[in-house]
């Protein structure tokens, strides 16, 4: 886990111009010799970063003391004013000592803080003096390094009067009396923070300058100094639901947490792109970021380019801006848009004629005027987003209720400043939300299915059949975000399973069928069951038949009773209107709490500081101690902030203590890194207490052994960041490299099934699959599923058939018993598709067959080949004249007959997908071998047919009258394995098998609903606890906790010396809780936990 910021400010820098030159332009103003103000040039006058004191006793190897990363400084301000001062000598100046002396002292900076272009960024459109007082000014910046990291700067410009040498007398702040006309000059103050606060620290500007306005000059740079001081106190929030706020007078400031460990920080007013852009526009500005194109956003207001790039990019989340990224660029930066690679920049609007002349296939957006074109045209000719997700959006987006006066109606005249600002940010914090669940949902609706065609094992993504099953119309859209490095990184995180937003809403918002397959080891193609229902009645064009959703490798075979309501509806939400801004996903609204920090102190008193940290540790215990157990959440936060505070005031024992607690408590925020630094940073006397307390040994034990895994997983080479695309061999495979390219494919992920495949493709040669073949083999079972997709199935044959189930085989036109038409194959039935006037007759379920043979009928004189079927409680046998087909179909319907008794032997529906694949297998070998022994070839694939000539079918009675359902946790895995722990909770089943992995089944349907790790041990057993956890004893000796709302581990128990080998539950009756004591048993012994 990546090292958490610690602190709120990284610098403060004040820019604006030399004194002597405002000296000099001054004199000339007083004298009346400037007939305009020339425009100055920017410079940095004060920087201001952490630590800001420190005791002179302290070790070199000490932390803090203040909220801020430890890390080499280098000097700015020294050599710059040096050489200033040398050059003025030169010139024949005078200086005193003193001044020389003052101006020369060293100032450290962050080293990763580039002061050479931040001038221009604080006055993007010029230094320009002024006759009379102006208004202040806000704007927002963002910095990114080499590395992709980025560092964000919210900047207060304000003008203060210019004083000469001889006008030293001030009255009222920066007032003097004179009978000259006054010169006013801008200052810019900019506060630099590793996370976007923008409100935070423009509330913070705010009362800052309520501070400057009176102050004298020569306390203005102590008065910023010690602002500057006061902000590096601040400590961030950890992720989850305890914000932080501070008093700053005269405002209170409130520092919002980040949702969970891999969400941003939101602290801006999303709703700005909804005031500025029609839904139709703000879509097509969004499609442009989705395609990488190069942007450049225009605006007469500096602070409105950033704020709506920013609201733009959040839009987007989990997706990640993987491009440059400059949202303002000052007016001597424009050759910055001349950069070849895709782009996101800011301009000011008084530029837009010249940017959009002189540089070409820029996209120009005009936050002003709400409208998007390109340079070369007033029309911007790109792909738009899906129609579908597009129109969900807009009727979503319609509900929103943007105009916060509406919500005052109601409401008096309010008093007290700080309940207006709280409650304007309630308000703000409800709209956002709703803003952020609209725009994930649009993402989640246009990349819905990805990881369908994604194999986890070989970190593959078949790109070409994700494509087939977008709609005509969208292709080239999804053909130009393929390719982009935003959809890059969000397959990386797909295949690396991240638990996001993104996968929680598409896992919510699926339907029943899909939502039982989505968490799978290897999530497998579209289910036909939609297509039944879709595709048949809605298809009409051969040309189009690529666009729908192929057939799966190994269909579903459930019918859910939800899919029962409608046979057919259509792609589109019927209803769009009536959906409500929050609708799709709602997540449980944990409460938040607000922790007030104390007081600020002197902040540049070391022993002030030290009593402000005592004080922030001793609220925060008060804290703790009055949480009740049942918030843990909430604990964890409270840990983490004060093992934070700990940390920085070097009471690294104490800090230890609550990072261990917060680790059992919740590890996902747990900040290794941190911890790490924590203990590489202690001096011998401390590591040997540290040493004494088991729990802290455990802990640190515990970090150096995931630090040595992260090192040795990196220099195995473990390719997470590796996304590759399938395609087609060029060499012949033996078997190994054949398994992995079928597992690629997405075909089937089943060795044993791989392995008969190898077979029968390499009959009567060389145990060897060419390129050639391999690509015939391929295209034919895609051909085949598309093919079977054509037949428009009337109501009148679709009423006879199942919901979920689908046409997989279809034969040509042939003559029946039962007259002319196409046998159609489905995974539960055999019907004759009647041709001329469409109709349906009944053949045969595979369970009611007594007999398939291969007979010949006469025709003429010729006796044709011909398949006869004999089906329970019908009199008359089913003749088809199936011609060359018929050899081909005796196996298919044979396979399907021989899986459908297993399956129902054995209660256990799997077996019937297995034979369905296996029919489809031998269909593709049939037709890509070509010759007399295809058939011989395909038999290979008769795995359940031959079981029934190897093996008794039959279950004992004693087990076939009490087995009801059978499951196999490996059907998705590439080999069997064992089944360690199972647990039934109310409605689910919990199997564990090896390596910490657990699946978790729905107990009505017995379908796949979710797939978690824990730990990479054996898991020895499982226990429900209160109604809403799973714990889980390991042989690694940890005690796992799971959340059954969330299905995430974030609770550990780490004090064990050996494996947990069983769990129980002893409820006491004195206690009146449920779960008051809990007693854990491992190895013999056992002990108490509460």
């Amino acid at each position: 886990m990546a090292e958490l910021p610690s602190g709120l400010l990284e610098a403060c820098v004040v820019v604006g111009a030399s004194g002597d030159k405002l000296r000099d332009i001054h004199q000339l103003h007083q004298q009346s010799k400037l007939s305009e103000l020339p425009v100055l040039e920017a410079e940095v006058l004060q920087v201001h970063a952490p630590p800001f004191v420190s005791k002179e006793t302290n070790s070199s190897n000490s932390i803090g003391p203040a909220f801020s990363r430890v890390q080499r400084r280098r000097s700015f301000i020294k050599k710059k004013r040096r050489d200033r001062n040398a050059e003025a000598l030169s010139n024949g100046e005078t200086t005193s000592r003193a001044e020389v002396s003052s101006v020369t002292e060293d100032i450290s900076v962050p080293k990763d803080l580039d002061l050479i272009a931040l001038p221009q960024l604080c006055f993007p459109g010029g230094l320009h003096l002024a006759n009379e007082q102006r208004e202040d000014s806000y704007h927002f910046l963002v910095f990114t390094d080499l590395f992709g990291n980025r560092t964000h700067g919210v900047i207060v410009q304000y003008y203060r009067a210019v004083q000469s040498c001889q006008e030293f007398s001030v009255q009222n702040g920066h007032r003097w009396n004179s009978s000259k006309s006054r010169l006013y000059t801008p200052f810019a103050v900019c506060v630099i923070s590793k996370f976007p606060y923008y409100n935070a620290l423009r509330d913070c500007l705010s009362c800052l300058l309520v501070q400057l306005r009176p102050v004298r000059q020569a306390d203005f740079e102590e008065t910023i100094k010690e602002f500057s001081a006061k902000l590096s106190l601040v400590p961030l929030p950890p992720p989850g639901q305890l914000h932080v706020s501070f008093t700053l007078r005269p405002l209170q400031v409130v520092l919002p947490s980040r949702e969970d460990q891999d969400s941003p920080v939101i602290d801006i007013d999303l709703h700005l792109p909804f005031l500025c852009f029609s839904h139709t526009t703000l879509l097509q500005v969004l499609s442009c970021l989705l395609q990488e194109q190069r942007l450049v956003f225009f605006s007469s207001d500096w602070a409105r380019l950033t704020l709506v790039a920013e609201s733009l990019l959040l839009y987007l989340q989990p997706l990640s801006w993987q491009q440059p990224y400059v949202p303002v660029l000052a007016r001597g930066m424009l050759d910055f848009l001349m950069a070849p690679t895709a782009f996101l920049m800011g301009c000011h609007i008084s530029h837009f004629e010249e940017v959009a002349a002189e540089t070409e296939e820029l996209i120009l957006v005009n936050i002003d005027d709400g409208i998007i074109q390109s340079s070369w045209s007033e029309t911007v000719d790109l792909p738009a987003i899906p129609l579908a997700a597009a129109e969900s959006f807009m009727s979503r987006a319609e509900c929103l209720q943007l105009h916060y006066d509406l919500e005052l109606c109601h409401l008096g005249a309010g008093t007290d400043a700080n309940a207006l600002r709280s409650q304007r940010r309630d308000w703000q914090a409800r709209l956002n939300t709703q803003i952020q669940n609209i725009t994930l949902e649009l993402v989640v609706n246009i990349f819905r299915g990805v990881q369908d065609f994604l194999n986890h094992e070989h970190r593959v993504f078949n790109s070409e059949e994700f494509l087939r099953t977008r709609e005509p119309a969208d292709q080239s859209f999804y053909k130009k975000v393929l390719d982009t490095h935003i959809f890059h990184s969000f397959l990386r995180d797909r295949l690396n399973r991240k638990r996001d937003t993104f996968s929680r809403m598409e896992q919510n918002t699926r339907n029943h069928a899909h939502r039982s397959r989505a968490m799978t080891e290897s999530p497998r193609r579209p289910l036909l069951s939609d297509l039944s229902r879709t595709g048949y009645s809605s298809y009409t064009s051969p040309d189009d038949r690529l666009s729908k959703r192929l057939g799966a490798s190994l269909p579903n075979l459930e019918q859910p009773a939800s899919d029962t309501i409608q046979a057919i509806r259509s792609n589109r939400p019927g209803s769009l209107r009536k959906m409500t801004p929050d609708a799709g996903l709602k997540f449980p609204q944990k409460a938040l709490k607000v922790f007030r920090l104390p007081e600020f102190p002197p902040p540049l008193a070391y022993q002030y500081v030290q009593n402000y940290y005592s004080e922030m540790v001793a609220t925060l215990g008060k804290a703790i101690n009055s949480t009740p157990p049942d918030e843990s959440a909430l604990l964890a936060r409270y840990h983490y902030l004060r093992g934070l505070v700990n940390t920085v005031s070097n009471r690294r024992l104490d800090a230890l203590e609550d990072f261990q607690s917060l680790y059992k408590t919740d590890s996902d925020i747990f900040p290794s890194q941190m911890v790490k630094s924590l203990v590489d940073s202690m001096p011998e006397n401390e590591r040997l207490q540290a040493d004494r307390r088991p729990e802290l040994k455990r802990l640190i034990s515990r970090v150096k052994r995931d630090q040595e895994r992260e090192r040795a997983r990196h220099n195995n080479g473990h390719e997470e960041d590796a996304v590759k695309r399938f395609q087609l061999p060029k060499k012949y495979m033996q078997l190994d490299e054949f398994v992995k390219c079928v597992q690629e494919s997405g075909i089937v992920k089943d060795q044993g099934t791989i392995h008969r495949l190898f077979d029968a493709l390499t009959v009567g040669h060389q145990k060897q699959v060419g390129p050639d073949l391999f690509r015939v083999f391929y295209t034919i079972w895609k051909e085949t599923e598309a093919e079977a997709q054509e037949v428009c199935l009337p109501a009148s044959v679709l009423e006879h058939i199942e919901p979920s189930e689908c046409v997989f085989k279809l034969s040509s036109s042939v003559k029946t018993s039962r007259g002319v038409g196409k046998i159609a194959m489905t995974q539960r039935r055999l019907f004759l598709f009647t041709d001329g006037r469409p109709g349906y007759v009944e053949v045969a379920q595979y369970r009611d067959l007594e007999e398939v043979k291969v007979s010949s009928a006469p025709i003429l004189l010729l006796r044709i080949p011909s398949l006869k079927l004999r089906v329970r409680g019908k009199k008359e046998t089913f003749e088809a004249n199936l011609k060359t087909e018929t050899e081909l179909w005796n196996l298919m319907i044979k396979e399907m007959w021989a899986g459908r008794n297993m399956a129902d032997q054995h209660k256990d529906p799997q077996h019937m997908q297995q034979a369905l694949t296996n029919a489809l297998l031998m269909d593709a070998v049939v037709g890509s071998l070509q010759n007399n022994k295809a058939i011989y070839a395909a038999s290979k694939l008769a795995h359940f047919e031959r079981m029934k000539m190897e093996v008794p079918m039959m279950v004992p009675k004693t087990t076939a009258e009490t087995l009801k359902h059978k499951i196999n946790p490996s059907l998705e895995l590439a080999a069997p394995q064992a089944v360690d722990v199972l647990l039934y909770t109310p409605g689910q089943l919990w199997v564990s098998v090896s390596g910490g992995k657990v699946m978790v089944f729905d107990a009505s349907s017995w379908s796949l609903t979710h797939t978690c790790h824990v730990g990479n041990a054996k898991l020895n057993c499982m226990l429900g606890v209160d109604k809403d956890q799973v714990w889980m004893g390991s042989e690694d000796s940890v005690i796992y906790i799971i959340s059954m709302v969330a299905m995430v581990c974030n609770r550990q128990l780490t004090e064990h010396r050996a494996e947990v080998t069983g769990l129980a539950l002893d409820i006491d009756k004195r206690w009146r809780t449920p779960a008051a004591q809990r007693e854990l048993s491992w190895c013999g012994t056992s002990q108490h936990c509460r």
